[in-house]
């Protein structure tokens, strides 16, 4: 008996985590912001922004696109690639909350954001939880240890490319990963509460008189 062909290009009917619980939460957030874009868009246009509006329209835009980057990944199966891209969503998530806290930042911004000026990712996710008086034990560093282990290919990252072979034996994948509903899951919840930061951020920097 023949093995069924897998397609080499999966679309919406036949992708591999169709049916997830949280990819479809992801999906329906991916509806929500991209119709909260198209009410939001048009009031940064044609008129004259601030500073932080100027910031805002550029980085909430890139929010925007890679999750929809991590959105097809996942769609393709490339699940190892999505959390790559984890990253750089939540840096620009905490980029976009940490300013709107802390304003004056907005002058780290202009000048560049440049390494030794601008706060870490885990500095901005501690400046935010102390602003916002969160009450949690966890720090910048436990949420970024894994997306940082992930980027630098520390050996502790092995697992999120992991694959099983024949013989019940596993081995690190250098494509499609199309048997691991954990890490669809897992990349599903990691990226949805990132995205409500965003659309929340749409709302906070241009439906805001003071802006």
């Amino acid at each position: 008996m023949e093995h069924e062909m897998k397609p080499i290009v999966f679309t919406l009917d036949n992708e591999p985590y169709l049916g997830r619980n949280m990819l479809f939460h992801f999906d329906q957030l991916i509806c929500s912001m991209m119709e909260q874009n198209a009410i939001t868009a048009p009031t940064s246009h044609n008129r004259q922004l601030t500073d932080l509006q100027h910031m805002a329209c550029q980085v909430i835009a890139q929010g925007f696109s890679i999750a929809l980057s991590i959105r097809e990944l996942i769609r393709q199966g490339y699940l190892f690639s999505g959390h790559i891209l984890l990253r750089a969503l939540v840096e620009r998530a905490a980029i976009l909350f940490y300013i709107h806290l802390y304003p004056d930042k907005i002058e780290i911004w202009k000048r560049g954001w440049n390494n030794g000026d601008a706060p870490s990712l885990a500095k901005m996710l501690d400046a935010i939880k102390e602003k916002q008086q969160y009450d949690s034990d966890i720090c910048g560093k436990d949420v970024t240890a894994a997306m940082n282990s992930l980027l630098h290919a520390k050996p502790d990252s092995a697992s999120w490319n992991l694959a099983p072979l024949e013989d019940e034996k596993a081995g690190h994948a250098v494509s499609k990963i199309l048997t691991r509903p954990d890490l669809c899951d897992d990349l599903c919840v990691k990226v949805i509460p990132w995205l409500v930061v965003i659309q929340g951020m749409m709302v906070a920097y241009f439906d805001n008189p003071d802006l």
